[in-house]
């Protein structure tokens, strides 16, 4: 801690409490993360799934980046240093009066959905995601707090109590511990249905009214389905559930395009195996405009490349576009920039964020744009607090 200085508290749950931090080095701001359970060297620290998860991975332009792990050897405490987020996305919709524009909303569901794609390629789910866990900073969405995470090659059952109540998957409730990956794309369905709508979707008081809200809202599963979940069974939930046929959700939803039911409905299906994966919810129509505007700088991006493939000598490389990428930040290849070729045409920019190619093309970044800039869309920014 000799090289952070703490300015205040951001907040406290179960097993950690959050710090707002300055760095004594630089003076930059960065959210530290304190575990309350005493860890007796450096090697159980640094043995945390949640920090082997965050190291492996990041960097990703959409996991909450993990700077350094400090273990304070006289306290037994290990602290994770973060970077700082504006606010969550609970505090995007808390007191608000107003929808927020599905024009502002799709690009974080975009996001949200590269963020678990990444996660479960490399073999982890989240098993929390919630709208305190989802951080945003203007155009920007970053999932964070991977305290919960889990290995997907793991076998079940897995911890009983996971996730927020709210956001919990039918097979969470109705077993001990026999759930998958799948659960993460059911809370991110209940996460978009509530940024949408500004209210939850299964706001239960236990966990048995969680499991009828969910029968209210999509009617009771087949006798077939729930013998799948017998097995494992939860035995303080019964399964005589009383037949409904379920009311839907749509009805709250006039004012969202039928894109977006159609992809809720599509992540929240009661039977996980029938559930959409982040893979195919990257694919859904839905999205298919940010999946047009990557291939369009990826295409421009090696042009580029072609085109001075002869001068190698002289330029500093493109960045590499991988499958990764993050379409919430505008290129170069932007229509708009591509026509000018000089550096006074662009705007202004700290100079170690750019770099120069032959006659003076400026190449910037993936990170210095967004992507309503790309599409052409604006929205405003909301007055936020610090928090991560």
């Amino acid at each position: 801690m000799k090289n952070y200085c703490v300015l205040n508290k951001i907040g406290e749950g179960t097993f950690s409490e959050v710090l707002k931090c300055q760095s004594l080095k630089d003076g930059k701001i960065y959210a530290l993360k304190k575990l309350k359970k005493p860890f007796k060297n450096m090697d159980d620290a640094f043995g945390l799934l949640e920090v082997q998860a965050m190291k492996k991975l990041g960097p990703h332009p959409n996991i909450i980046h993990l700077k350094e792990v400090i273990y304070d050897k006289r306290s037994q405490s290990v602290l994770l240093v973060t970077e700082m987020m504006d606010m969550n996305a609970y505090e995007l919709i808390k007191g608000r009066r107003s929808y927020i524009t599905e024009t502002r909303l799709k690009p974080y569901m975009y996001q949200l959905m590269k963020s678990l794609h990444h996660m479960h390629k490399y073999g982890y789910f989240h098993r929390d995601v919630k709208p305190e866990n989802i951080l945003i900073k203007d155009d920007q969405l970053k999932l964070a707090d991977f305290g919960s995470c889990r290995l997907i090659n793991t076998t079940p059952p897995y911890t009983e109590y996971i996730s927020t109540r709210w956001y919990r998957a039918p097979e969470c409730i109705l077993t001990n511990g026999d759930y998958s990956s799948k659960m993460d794309m059911w809370s991110a369905g209940c996460v978009f249905y509530e940024i949408m709508t500004l209210r939850p979707l299964f706001p239960g008081t236990d966990e048995f009214d969680q499991i009828n809200k969910i029968h209210d809202c999509l009617g009771t599963p087949s006798k077939e389905l729930l013998q799948t979940f017998v097995e494992n069974r939860n035995k303080h939930i019964p399964f005589d559930f009383e037949p409904k046929t379920g009311t839907g959700f749509q009805h709250n939803l006039k004012h969202a395009s039928s894109g977006f039911v159609d992809l809720l409905k599509a992540l929240l299906v009661y039977d996980p195996n029938e559930r959409l994966v982040a893979k195919a919810a990257l694919k859904h129509p839905y999205f298919r405009e940010f999946r047009e505007a990557e291939q369009r700088i990826i295409a421009q991006n090696n042009a580029r490349r072609q085109k001075h493939a002869t001068s190698q000598s002289s330029y500093v490389s493109l960045p590499t576009i991988s499958a990764s990428f993050n379409p919430l930040y505008r290129y170069a290849a932007n229509p708009c920039l591509a026509s000018s070729t000089s550096s006074q045409a662009m705007p202004h920019i700290p100079k170690q964020r750019y770099q120069y190619a032959p006659k003076g093309h400026l190449i910037r970044k993936v990170s210095d744009y967004s992507l309503p800039s790309i599409l052409g869309k604006k929205h405003s920014k909301d007055n936020s607090n610090s928090y991560i």
